[in-house]
């Protein structure tokens, strides 16, 4: 019974990203020491539908206002100009350009474009959907190199490699 709910789901074709039960998390070794934030409260528009991936579309975006490291005064560092400049840029958009099947109804691969302060980089990863909750779950996780963005500047003690993991729920729209 679950799986038939969760392929339903999935076909729902229309979703709409939500902050509840949503996590966008980022991790980056600085002074070789993983540091990590997550940025909340995703929204867009995803067309989905499991078993015809190739029509799927994504265009999501998240508030760069909404970073959270557990450190007031590191999130607000953030937020300037040297790193995210978020008065200027204030979201970070992941828009597809292909959704291809993987190994299952459940597994995906994603190639699209992230924009980060007015960069667009294309980016491509494999990814799952589950129906889950009356909605639908897509995790997947990338790396980017901050340095491709001009997020923060050359760092002998701060790595250029940044791991970043999406947890999007959607809700049919």
């Amino acid at each position: 019974l679950a799986a038939v709910f969760s392929a339903t789901v999935l076909n729902a074709q229309v979703f709409t990203p939500t902050a509840e039960g949503s996590k966008i998390h980022f991790v980056v070794k600085n002074f070789g020491i993983n540091t990590g934030g997550d940025i909340s409260a995703p929204e867009g528009k995803i067309i989905f539908n499991a078993t015809k991936p190739g029509a799927a579309s994504f265009d999501v975006k998240a508030k760069v206002s909404t970073i959270d490291t557990d450190n007031e005064k590191r999130d607000h560092h953030l937020k300037n100009e040297d790193f995210f400049d978020e008065p200027k840029y204030p979201d970070i958009r992941i828009v597809s350009t292909r959704i291809s099947k993987g190994a299952d109804l459940k597994h995906f691969n994603f190639t699209g474009n992230l924009t980060i302060k007015g960069i667009t980089k294309k980016i491509s990863f494999p990814f799952t959907a589950e129906g889950k909750n009356g909605g639908a779950l897509f995790s997947g996780d990338f790396e980017i190199l901050r340095s491709d963005f001009g997020i923060g500047k050359e760092s002998g003690t701060m790595s250029d490699k940044v791991k970043v993991s999406l947890s999007v729920f959607a809700k049919p729209a």
